[in-house]
């Protein structure tokens, strides 16, 4: 049970501080910027790994869920409990920004600024990578201790690159949960496919490199 309690607290406070930052971005006339924006996704992640890693392993991400047991390292039924928490937690994350910004009428929902093949290859491309890196660090002992950190800094570079064009998700929980409490459901396919898509294909490929001779 610690382990899926640990699943929904990281997803709320990644969708809570995340998309809240927008929020308040966009009720400041941009005093926070892509850049401030994307470090909260980031810094947020990175506290979330160092507090649950050892828990859950943190995370609080479907795609990431279902790509480890697709890689079979995680079973089928340890992972809907997972993902389970992991949309409840940013489901409550999104009602309560939703309560405190009554009048925000997106709460931070993704939304593709061009076209929506443009969304879904970099979803699909940028989640790839962001799966290969938490493949990575997390297999060798030597980062074990920079593991957060990495994958924080990576998500907010991610985040700088995609946040213009995509609105930089790689997560179908937090593009799904403000959707939903806000009702802005347009192109809510492509947050949800193109980052499980994404990470399947990573770990297929990461797999495929880690045979034994």
């Amino acid at each position: 049970m610690k382990k899926y309690i640990a699943e929904f607290i990281g997803t709320f406070a990644l969708v809570f501080c995340g998309t809240g930052a927008i929020i308040v971005n966009e009720q400041s006339n941009g005093s926070l910027g892509l850049i401030g924006i994307a470090l909260a996704f980031g810094i947020i992640i990175s506290a979330m790994i160092y507090v649950f890693g050892n828990i859950s392993g943190a995370h609080i991400n479907p795609s990431v869920t279902i790509a480890l047991v697709i890689g079979k390292l995680t079973t089928k039924k340890e992972a809907l409990f997972y993902i389970s928490a992991q949309i409840l937690g940013a489901i409550l994350a999104s009602g309560l920004l939703k309560f405190i910004f009554s009048e925000n009428l997106t709460l931070g929902t993704t939304i593709p600024s061009g076209e929506l093949l443009q969304s879904f290859i970099i979803e699909f491309v940028l989640t790839f990578f962001l799966m290969l890196t938490i493949l990575g660090v997390t297999s060798k002992k030597e980062f074990s201790t920079i593991a957060g950190l990495i994958i924080g800094l990576l998500v907010t570079g991610l985040i700088l690159f995609a946040g213009p064009i995509s609105g930089g998700s790689f997560n179908p929980a937090r593009s799904f949960a403000p959707a939903i409490v806000s009702g802005n459901i347009t192109a809510l396919w492509i947050y949800i496919t193109a980052p499980t898509l994404g990470a399947i294909v990573a770990m297929l490929i990461w797999k495929a490199f880690n045979k034994p001779e």
